[in-house]
């Protein structure tokens, strides 16, 4: 019946082969339902898209649609009676209708027209080939005429889309008039050499093409060859005018199929007047609006179609369309939408950066490997861009109204993005999108604009649609439906395996079966939809015997037992949001014990004394240390890198996660009780009063060195030292403090404890504060208005509180030094001094040696400096060493006593001998 309906055509455009990468569902599982658009898509078979557009085309066309259906059974037969012989039974039409009931009434994304294909003749070999729309069209409305020979709707086809077109030719000389008429279903216009619908109208239907020269014609009436002028005009408008586009050419002299993808508008309301034979009637007789496009994707060896549909009756639930991402990878994309933003021009040279700040990268490094300089970019789509200014500025070529156009209609207005199985919304606006490029219109249909639709067919899918349509339709709705539910029941059913608690014990920190010989677990079929709650009740039902409450742990069966992990606490929550899939392991308990035992009691079966390292696992997300420790005089410790008592954990609530425990670390059980969350409890020492000697001697076993300084402390002296092996400190206990309080408030605190009552400081300015490290002082906290949390203060800190007789306020590089002088001649030294050095401007040994010399009264070069460096028992020479000199650069590295090697600190001794040849 379709002839070379699968045959490849040499003149049209063709459609694309089965789009990849789609998975296809398995044939148990339902159609799903519906979008948001309410509306239908159409399966694609593979290759069939061009064959979905058009049939969208045509349910969308309300006219053709009711003519359709008006036609019943007693006319058509029943499709149950095809195989009966001498039975009439219109199979084509018949098919249609219930294709057209589906996609109009049955909840589902998309429909088949399997069956639709299989009466025109289709098998399986042809499903791939590709084919053009423009033919189908044709083709189709031929096979439905045939179809319905002898029926009431024999001619609907025939008053919907038939039109007539008289061809006249004049002679010149005589004036006489020959006239031949043609019939059409479909305006085929050119496109090459067009920018726009209109003019290829016009040039078809006003301008006239002359027969003379070596081209004259041979007049009937004057019997010879004469000039004579050729022109055609529209002698019958149809309700429903079909554009078809040329979009394909041959190109002669490269012998090849091309597209014209370059810009060829067309309006959304045309009037056709100029163009009929007759021009009397009223502009309505004349007036078309656009409502369906068909569009064409790719070149003309293969593609896609899909169709743009204005929803004439509402059928569909219409939403304004979501602005699309800027496609930063598409250069003219971009540019286009830089340039819409402003309201004439750019300047060329601001391109670039306005480019920069949209995508935030530049031309060059972006775009320009691929598609060459800016500028020639820019002129290479002069369809869409403009230079002006002298080449200075760019803008967008504006687009001319037609004289033959009228005014957009209302925003939205219905239209639809109908491709295969999927429905989007989109904006009228979007069709001038489609006015150029390789995707681009392909068939255009019109409507007179005199047809208007009567209020009951208005969001009415069901209008003039058959009984027995509608009753067929709601059947499958009901079968669809329940194979949905029965669908989501078993694709939502998880296997529970539930551990009764009766059924274990406690051994060795892991759950075990009390009978090795019983698996220990009961198998339950549940729906996953369902609350927690829910199945904590048909636990409750299935143990008749259950008394009191019921807790629900996930479990985990390992080699050692059975480990608990997190317990289902929100009776609200469904099993998939809590993450219970199939064969989840669910123990099920009270909460607090197993078999009548507290499972924190093993953890302290042995005694604790001091400290106790103990290991444990299979409570990720408990609250660790509520349930490891009794009482709240005890906290938990990590171990550092080098296996000693690290920090300790500070959040009593968290679980191993939150705190990162992995599998196997090991924590120290320690006495004491921790501060509160954001408080830190810190120990304070105070520095005892320095000793008042003039002179001291050293001690006999007071190792020299070669320069003859003195190795080790000098006796009398009990002051700590910064790095001495012991300290004459004392504890005078400790303060608990927020991290966020200030160091002037730390010391206002410390001289509050009691042991500290004598303490004679008018203002914390008074009070110097040192920073412990193994009893030795380490550095001074500077700072008055600076937080503990600011100098990194942490619980357990150790601080120590010195007294002093003026105030003091160190800024950030001045550095605490205790200064030893030599005695001229002897091996001893006077009492150590402390010196503050400002080493902020200069940190190199001369300004330190600048720094003493001034303090006492002597030449800076007439002094020998060393560091004491108690771990050694030795003393440093600081001397200004020879620094190598880059060849290169010729640039002296600068010199610094607060890096290597010598990395003063504060508390730092320094020991100064003067000179022998130089002393005065």
């Amino acid at each position: 019946m379709f002839g070379n309906l699968f045959e490849e055509e040499e003149e049209g455009g063709f459609s694309s082969t089965p789009s990849k990468g789609r998975v296809t569902k398995g044939g148990d599982e339902p159609p799903p339902p519906r979008g948001r658009s309410n509306l239908c898509g159409i399966k694609n078979q593979g290759g069939t898209c061009y064959l979905n557009s058009l049939l969208q085309t045509l349910l969308f066309t309300p006219e053709f649609r009711e003519e359709l259906f008006s036609l019943g059974p007693e006319e058509l037969g029943h499709l149950e009676d095809k195989e009966k012989p001498g039975a009439k039974v219109r199979v084509i039409p018949l098919e249609l209708q219930r294709l057209f009931a589906r996609l109009l009434l049955v909840d589902q994304q998309s429909a088949s027209t399997a069956d639709l294909t299989d009466s025109f003749g289709w098998n399986s070999s042809e499903g791939t080939n590709q084919h053009d729309v423009q033919e189908l069209n044709r083709i189709l409305f031929s096979a439905l005429e045939h179809s319905l020979v002898g029926t009431s709707g024999s001619s609907f086809i025939h008053s919907l889309y038939h039109g007539t077109i008289v061809n006249s030719i004049v002679c010149k000389e005589c004036g006489n008039v020959s006239q031949r008429q043609e019939d059409f279903l479909d305006l085929t216009v050119c496109v090459c050499g067009m920018s726009s619908l209109e003019e290829a109208l016009w040039n078809m239907f006003v301008e006239e093409e002359l027969f003379e020269g070596n081209n004259l014609y041979r007049c009937a009436q004057c019997n010879k060859l004469v000039t004579a002028a050729k022109s055609a005009k529209m002698r019958k408008l149809p309700p429903f005018m079909t554009m078809s586009l040329l979009r394909f050419s041959f190109d002669f002299a490269k012998c090849e199929r091309y597209k014209e993808t370059g810009r060829y508008s067309f309006p959304l309301t045309i009037n056709l007047r100029p163009f009929c034979e007759q021009t009397d009637g009223d502009d309505s007789d004349y007036s078309y609006e656009l409502f369906s496009v068909i569009i064409h994707k790719g070149g003309c060896y293969g593609g896609h179609y899909h169709v743009y549909i204005r929803d004439i009756d509402h059928l569909g639930q219409w939403e304004p369309p979501v602005s699309p991402k800027l496609q930063e990878d598409d250069p003219l994309s971009v540019l286009t939408i830089i340039i819409a933003q402003v309201q004439q021009h750019v300047l060329l040279d601001q391109l670039g950066q306005k480019l920069m700040d949209k995508i935030g990268s530049s031309w060059s490094k972006k775009f320009r490997k691929h598609y060459g300089p800016i500028g020639k970019f820019l002129q290479s789509h002069n369809d869409v861009f403009i230079l002006v200014s002298n080449g200075t500025r760019v803008a967008l070529k504006a687009n001319p109204p037609s004289p033959t156009t009228e005014p957009p209609g209302p925003q939205g207005s219905h239209w639809f993005d109908l491709n295969d199985s999927t429905v989007t919304s989109i904006r009228e606006s979007d069709i001038e999108k489609q006015f150029q490029g390789k995707e681009s219109a392909y068939m255009l249909f019109y409507r007179k604009t005199q047809l208007h639709r009567p209020s009951e067919a208005v969001n009415n899918p069901q209008y003039k649609v058959p009984p027995h349509l509608i009753q067929m339709a709601q059947e499958e709705n009901s079968r669809v439906q329940q194979k949905r539910e029965e669908f989501e029941a078993s694709n939502n059913t998880v296997e529970l395996h539930l551990h009764l608690a009766p059924s274990y014990r406690l051994e060795n920190g892991a759950l075990q079966t009390v009978s090795k010989e019983q698996n220990g677990s009961t198998a339950l079929s549940f729906d996953r939809r369902k609350t927690v709650g829910d199945l904590r009740l048909a636990i409750y039902q299935m143990q008749e015997l259950w008394e009191g409450d019921m807790a629900l742990t996930v479990a985990k069966s390992l080699p050692a037992g059975l480990h608990l992990y997190n317990t289902l606490t929100d009776d609200g929550v469904s099993l998939y949001s809590a993450g219970i899939h199939t064969n989840t392991d669910l123990f099920v308990w009270n909460g607090r014990e197993v078999s009548l035992r507290l499972i924190y009691i093993i953890c302290f079966r042995c005694s604790i004394a001091g400290s106790c390292i103990l290991s444990f696992s299979n409570i990720q997300h408990f609250p660790v240390v509520k349930f490891l420790l009794l009482g709240s005089c005890w906290h938990l410790r990590r171990l550092d890198w080098c296996e000693e008592v690290g920090e300790p954990l500070m959040d009593e609530d968290a679980s191993l996660s939150e705190l990162k425990i992995i599998h196997g670390e090991t924590l120290v059980i320690t006495e004491g009780q921790l501060p509160p969350k954001g408080f830190l409890k810190l120990s304070v020492w105070l520095y005892p009063d320095p000793g008042t000697s003039s002179v001291v001697p050293s001690e006999t076993d007071s190792h020299h060195t070669d320069n003859g300084y003195t190795d080790g402390q000098t006796a009398g002296h009990s002051a700590p030292l910064c790095g001495s092996n012991t300290t004459e400190v004392r504890s005078v206990g400790q303060v608990e403090i927020s991290d966020e309080a200030t160091l002037e408030e730390l010391k206002t605190q410390v001289l509050t404890l009691p042991a500290l009552q004598d303490l004679c400081a008018p203002t914390s300015a008074f009070l110097r504060m040192w920073q412990l490290e193994g009893r030795r002082l380490m550095r001074i906290l500077r700072g008055q208005q600076l937080t503990l949390r600011y100098h990194t203060v942490l619980t357990g800190t150790d601080l120590c509180v010195q007294q002093l007789l003026k105030e003091e306020d160190l800024g950030p590089k001045e550095m605490l030094l205790n200064v030893k002088m030599g005695v001229p001649g002897e091996r001893s030294y006077y009492p150590p001094e402390e010196l503050v050095w400002d080493s902020s401007r200069d940190s190199s040994p001369r300004s330190l040696r600048t720094c003493l010399a001034a303090h006492y009264g002597l030449s800076p070069d007439s002094l020998l400096l060393a560091k004491h460096l108690p771990e050694k028992h030795s003393w440093e020479e600081i001397s200004s060493w020879n620094q190598q000199v880059s060849k290169k650069k010729k640039k002296k590295k600068t010199e610094s006593l607060l890096g290597a090697p010598f990395h003063l600190k504060d508390g730092d001794t320094i020991g100064i001998k003067v000179l022998e040849n130089k002393f005065s």
